[in-house]
């Protein structure tokens, strides 16, 4: 086990190189010069000069990449030219609304998407199932703005059960806290459980056809321990990997859901240094997105190997 963690390490490390270099390099490609943004009506051409020298813009990219990369591996990445917060504190202060938005839509959506897909596999073929799958066709069509505008209006316009907007922490109220996450929440599952019980329903009727399966029917176990425990288990691989890749599809749907919801997360923090200009967040923001996605996906391998031993022996 040991060795398998240390190889995938091993191939991490230049998936990070390339993450960093593309974030570099594409924060860099943006039109407009830095020195202008940050001067603003101070902007002459002497002042210009001064700051895009003080700041190594005056550099070829190749020097200013190596020697941000050398700022970012001692921990520093930058500081908003607009209002005097590092990169990491604007960060550190967000992340938890994110984490805590990801978390409980991922959680909505397993419990919508892995019971419909065990009830649809055991009765694969059924009106049940036609319908389900539909439904689930369909939703994967419907961009995660509409489902929100929807959701308000039903939720908070309509029935007036949860609150359109706003924000508390869990840490000061945390009932309140879920009445707010809630419809955000529900917005991102509504996007993500038709994936989960699509893959979960077609690896359990293959499953469900294994002859050990055709066995334990033959011993007259009980219906729902085959399902649960002798079918769920070896049809869950392809569920992990497709909730790993969800965290990836969950940071793009916070950026349009957090700022419909007026939620103070990393994707309100992204927006805001788009339409600001402030390129020292956005850079240091989209690095540490793309970090913390590779890095899910360097535990789900890892979930591989603690599901399915044959995978950290070579032999899957």
């Amino acid at each position: 086990m040991l060795f398998f963690v240390a190889r995938r390490l091993l191939y991490l490390t230049p998936v990070l190189i390339a993450v960093s270099l593309l974030t570099f390099f594409i924060a860099s490609l943006l039109p407009g010069d830095l020195a202008y943004v940050i001067l603003g009506d101070q902007a002459t051409p002497e002042n210009v000069a001064a700051l895009r020298k003080d700041m190594g813009l005056d550099q070829p990219v190749w020097i200013r990449y190596f020697s941000w990369l050398g700022n970012i591996l001692q921990g520093d990445f930058g500081r908003s030219f607009r209002t005097g917060q590092t990169v990491l504190q604007a960060v550190t202060e967000r992340l938890p609304v994110s984490i805590e938005l990801m978390l409980l839509a991922e959680i909505i959506g397993l419990i919508i998407g892995v019971p419909l897909a065990i009830v649809c596999a055991a009765r694969s073929g059924s009106a049940f199932d036609r319908f389900v799958t539909g439904s689930a066709f369909a939703m994967l069509s419907v961009p995660a703005f509409l489902s929100a505008i929807l959701l308000i209006y039903l939720f908070a316009v309509e029935l007036r059960w949860l609150p359109a907007t706003g924000y508390i922490s869990f840490t000061e109220d945390p009932a309140a806290n879920l009445r707010f996450m809630v419809l955000p929440a529900l917005t991102l599952a509504l996007a993500e459980w038709p994936g989960i019980m699509r893959v979960l329903r077609s690896d359990m009727i293959a499953t469900l056809q294994e002859d050990y399966i055709a066995l334990a029917k033959a011993k007259g176990l009980k219906a729902s321990r085959i399902l649960f425990v002798h079918a769920l288990k070896p049809s869950s691989l392809t569920l992990v990997t497709i909730t790993g890749i969800n965290i990836g599809r969950l940071i793009g749907g916070t950026v349009i859901v957090e700022t419909i919801f007026a939620l103070p997360g990393i994707g309100r923090l992204l927006i805001g240094a788009i339409y600001t200009r402030d390129l020292i967040i956005l850079q240091g923001v989209v690095l540490l997105v793309g970090a913390g996605f590779v890095i899910v996906n360097f535990i789900v391998d890892l979930l591989y190997a603690v599901l399915d031993p044959r995978i950290r022996h070579g032999h899957a």
